[in-house]
């Protein structure tokens, strides 16, 4: 069974610490990774590019979708980890796992741990997100 799953949660939560630990050998994907200098290693997020960012990062989950439909032992369990904060924000991921034939979780990751953002999002930015968080019961 091919799996993609959506790891959704405010910055700090744990998201990626979380993919790293539970799916190291599968491929993950964050949007925040198009903010990172490939030279130097070091972040540099810019609000302006974000849509940027979101599209790099849809292109390389179905760039491993395609991967896997030439040699089915590659990439067939895939993690993205990002805010997620509205449901519009997963649709096209599901649109992709409906045409590559992955079964899709999502995962909400909270932060119970007392976690800070890495990525120094201010409380103002925090606050907004977490009152447009939409949970699909």
């Amino acid at each position: 069974m091919k799996t993609l799953t959506l790891l959704r949660g405010l910055p700090g939560a744990g998201k990626s610490s979380f993919a790293k630990t539970m799916w190291g050998r599968f491929a993950i994907c964050e949007a925040d990774d198009y903010f990172v200098d490939e030279l130097t290693g070091e972040y540099k997020f810019n609000q302006r590019d974000l849509p940027k960012a979101h599209n790099w990062c849809k292109w390389k989950v179905e760039t491993f979708m395609q991967d896997n439909q030439a040699n089915k032992e590659f990439y067939q369990d895939i993690v993205v980890s990002n805010t997620f904060t509205q449901e519009w924000e997963m649709k096209e991921y599901f649109e992709l796992a409906e045409k590559y034939d992955y079964k899709v979780f999502t995962l909400i990751v909270e932060n119970r741990h007392g976690g800070k953002s890495v990525h120094n999002v201010p409380e103002a930015t925090m606050g907004n997100m977490l009152n447009r968080f939409e949970i699909k019961l």
